[in-house]
């Protein structure tokens, strides 16, 4: 058979394949043929055309032995006497595709986790090459629904074992977008523009291009779970109303446009992939509506947060993410005043899986509203118990997961139920304000065992993310201990207290004189030490050592009204009457009258402009005392007074 030579360059442009008229992306300006290997010679000019042909083995072959993606779409003949078509280039590049995409599947199965790292990081290795390869050489049409599709099955891949988007795979996004602007030669200016830019470029002129657009809208399945996982919102929005053509303000809503959005179906024949675009948009749809939910819940907004749940709950969602959003429809629907309805979501919670805190600390918070308090306390008991067994995770899906799209969960959030020593702190404190001082004081007397260990260094208890420091836990323990019984315990806690606030005693002029101005933020040093005297007075009350007892209430009160700003002052009325009481019992008649004097004031004003919460410890010691009528104690204090003073 004739060989064509040089002249087999000089395809006509009926059989050469370009999205432009007139102009071949694989063809020079004046019909020469683009290649990577110089020109080849074939023995039929006659093309077989491009591309995989269906029902045709794959032969076995590397993409190295390729000249490149261009010399793709030249046409390859079956020589004479041969039954077997020589593969394409394309044909190869695919093969190797495929072949490891069926690797990292080999690999998600596979129960030795060394054995699934080393085969999904081979993979990975893969498709980097493949892609090293195809972006070294000119873009061209033909070659670009597989290089997409490469690059989306690497970036899922490496999203997946990275757990978690980075920078380098928004660069990636990038690189494809702008390979299919290189077929335009007009790449130059929209780079400006930047990733929002690039995609409405490439969007618009892909609807010319139908061969493009499943693995475009693949990789924009890609591009919005980077910008939801990053709060790119905005970003997020404009896509999908770029994909769904419509960009009204009516068309804002994330949940909406997801459901609108609607990937082009892939071809039978189409490479394969870790990961369709319709299951990006499944898991899209899942994680927009569990983060929206939580977000209104956070807010208030609970009929919204209701409908959002139920949706999340509704998609695709892993027993871990199940979990989850069950446990924030229960908190949900408590807030709404529904605890039964939410109890059941709660039982369906603690069946699903193995991550038991959040239903566990949520069914607590839903027995204290019930007034269960039984129940409650055994919740608790079960959270403690629960975050101290460390569970065997699944390994993750080499997919992108609902989870890769959550946000942290932030100490506000009902889902956070802290570590184990947080929860056995709100034990601690639940039993002790319930009046179970035995269950309080050795729960208290465990965390302080940490401390001392130096296995903690401050406490954060849920809800709250400014909970009690150090400190105020050895003073509840203290208060504990006492109510408890075990006086001598208490004072041995407070030696400690007192002992680890030494270093401070010589700086206490100047705490005294910040606290009374006002210049610190937290001038809390004077208060630990004087609650810590009184502490240590009402256990000596309790051993019967009246003379210990008042040596330790009298270094309370000269501490305390070194430390007390006198135009500040207000407190809590319990505590000031206490205190004067006090004052009147140990014939201290200076503090005493300048107190009455406060006190007489306070009466005038409105309650809710007198009054303050106290801290546990001091609500504790409170709650042993037994007040008289206060009115009469203050009538009985002005008539013992000879006259007016004007302090």
């Amino acid at each position: 058979m004739e060989e064509a030579g040089v002249g087999a360059a000089k395809l006509s442009r009926r059989e050469s394949i370009s999205p432009v008229k007139g102009e071949s992306p694989l063809l020079g300006p004046r019909g020469e043929q683009r290649s990577c290997g110089g020109v080849r010679r074939r023995r039929d000019p006659s093309p077989l055309g491009w591309g995989p042909r269906r029902g045709r083995a794959y032969p076995s072959g590397t993409p190295s032995r390729c000249p490149g993606p261009a010399s793709a779409t030249m046409s390859h003949q079956t020589p004479l006497g041969s039954s077997v078509p020589h593969p394409s280039c394309l044909d190869l590049w695919r093969e190797k595709n495929d072949q490891l995409v069926r690797q990292a599947k080999v690999a998600q199965d596979s129960r030795l986790s060394l054995r699934r790292q080393q085969l999904a990081q081979d993979a990975l290795e893969g498709f980097r090459g493949l892609l090293h390869s195809l972006r070294g050489l000119p873009a061209a049409v033909p070659v670009l629904p597989l290089e997409l599709t490469i690059t989306c099955n690497f970036i899922t891949l490496r999203a997946s074992l990275a757990q978690g988007f980075t920078e380098d795979q928004a660069q990636d996004i990038q690189q494809g977008l702008e390979r299919v602007l290189e077929t335009q030669e007009q790449l130059g200016p929209r780079l400006e523009c930047g990733l929002r830019g690039l995609w409405d470029s490439v969007l618009h002129y892909s609807s010319l291009l139908l061969e493009l657009l499943p693995a475009l809208h693949h990789l924009a399945g890609l591009q919005a779970a980077l910008w939801l996982s990053t709060d790119c919102l905005g970003d997020l929005t404009f896509l999908l109303q770029t994909l769904n053509g419509n960009q009204n303000e009516a068309s804002r809503n994330l949940l909406r446009l997801l459901k609108t959005w609607s990937p082009p179906a892939e071809e039978t024949n189409a490479p394969l992939t870790l990961q369709d675009a319709r299951g990006l948009r499944n898991v899209l749809l899942t994680a927009s509506a569990f983060r929206q939910g939580l977000q209104e819940l956070i807010t208030g907004s609970l009929p919204r947060a209701l409908s959002s749940l139920r949706e999340a709950a509704s998609g695709l969602c892993p027993r871990p993410v199940l979990v989850q959003v069950y446990t924030a429809l229960g908190t949900c629907l408590r807030k709404m005043g529904n605890p039964q309805r939410a109890l059941l979501y709660l039982v369906a919670a603690l069946k699903g899986g193995s991550t038991w805190g959040p239903p566990l600390l949520e069914a607590s918070r839903l027995y204290q509203q019930l007034g269960n308090t039984a129940a409650e306390l055994e919740s608790l008991e079960l959270l403690v118990e629960a975050l101290n067994v460390t569970h065997s995770s699944e390994a993750p899906q080499l997919l992108i997961e609902v989870e890769l799209l959550l946000p942290r969960l932030h100490p506000a959030s009902p889902l956070h139920c802290g570590t184990q020593s947080q929860a056995k702190y709100l034990l601690a404190s639940r039993c002790l304000q319930v009046g179970r001082a035995e269950d309080a004081a050795e729960h208290y007397l465990d965390l302080l065992a940490l401390v001392l260990d130096g296995l903690e260094s401050k406490f954060f208890p849920p809800p709250s993310p400014a909970g009690p420091c150090i400190p105020e836990v050895f003073l509840e323990a203290a208060a504990a201990l006492i109510q408890a019984g075990r006086a001598q315990d208490a004072l041995t806690v407070c030696e400690e207290l007192l002992s680890r606030t030494s270093s401070l005693l010589p700086k206490m002029p100047q705490l005294w004189e910040d606290a009374r101005k006002g210049t610190k933020e937290s001038p809390h040093c004077p208060s630990w030490v004087s609650a810590t005297y009184l502490l240590q007075g009402q256990a000596w009350v309790q051993l019967g050592a009246q003379k210990e007892a008042i040596s330790e209430f009298s270094r309370c009160l000269e501490l305390l009204f070194r430390a007390t700003s006198k135009d500040k002052e207000r407190g809590n009325q319990d505590a000031s009457f206490h205190l004067l009481q006090t004052l009147r019992r140990m014939d201290r008649r200076d503090e005493a009258t300048a107190l009455w004097w406060r006190l007489e004031a306070q009466t005038k004003l409105p309650q809710e402009n007198a009054a303050w919460s106290l801290p546990l410890y001091l609500e504790t010691y409170l709650g042993w005392i037994r007040f008289p009528d206060r009115e009469t104690l203050l009538e009985e204090f002005q008539t013992s007074l000879p006259e007016p003073c004007d302090l």
